[in-house]
This record gives structure tokens, sequence and C-alpha cells, in this order.
């Protein structure tokens, strides 16, 4: 598994975003929300905790969910690390706004 996690592949297409991400033990994303766009995440080696507005669960390689819009999450992956894809529907680029 990569040392310092994070992204290690991606692909996007009109619709859709794929992205493969990697975590040592005890790492991954910071808690945050996704206000457009439900999300899938399929580990693929290793173990993850999921926490969902609080709720943890673990998810083992193999095993696969679909996270709604708006639900507050942070992933933790397990004692052995943890590879695992995401797939949503694309997002447009980032726009500046004017104040």
């Amino acid at each position: 598994m990569a040392t310092a996690g994070g992204p290690v592949w991606g692909a996007a297409s009109a619709d859709l975003n794929a992205t493969l991400l990697e975590w040592p033990a005890g790492r991954g994303p910071a808690e945050h929300v996704n206000e457009q766009r439900d999300v899938l995440y399929v580990v693929l080696a290793g173990s993850v905790t999921l926490t969902e507005d609080g709720e943890p669960r673990e998810l083992r390689a193999g095993e696969a969910t679909i996270v709604d819009k708006g639900v507050r999450r942070a992933l933790v992956a397990g004692p052995g690390g943890a590879r695992y894809l995401t797939a949503h529907i694309r997002r447009g680029g980032l726009e500046i706004k004017r104040l």
C-alpha cells in the first residue's frame, strides 16, 4: 500500500469520475461532506472503517457501499492498509465566484 496515502489513479468520462486510492494503516481522508454527489466506495484490498454521520462500520475487500450526498463521512484504513475505488457522477470544473 502507499506510504503517504491518497489517489494513485483516476479517470473521467463525460458522465463519471472514478478514483483509486491507497492508504496505510490508520490513515485516510479527513471527515468531509459531499453536498453534490452520492459516492460509491468499493474496497479492493485491506479494510476500512467508514464513519457516516458519526456511525462507524467496517468494510473489507470485496465489499461496497454508497454514501448519500449530504452525509458527513470519514474513512480510516485498517491494520493492513487499504486500496479502494470511488465513483460518482462527474463534477463540473471549479468555478470562481465573485463577491
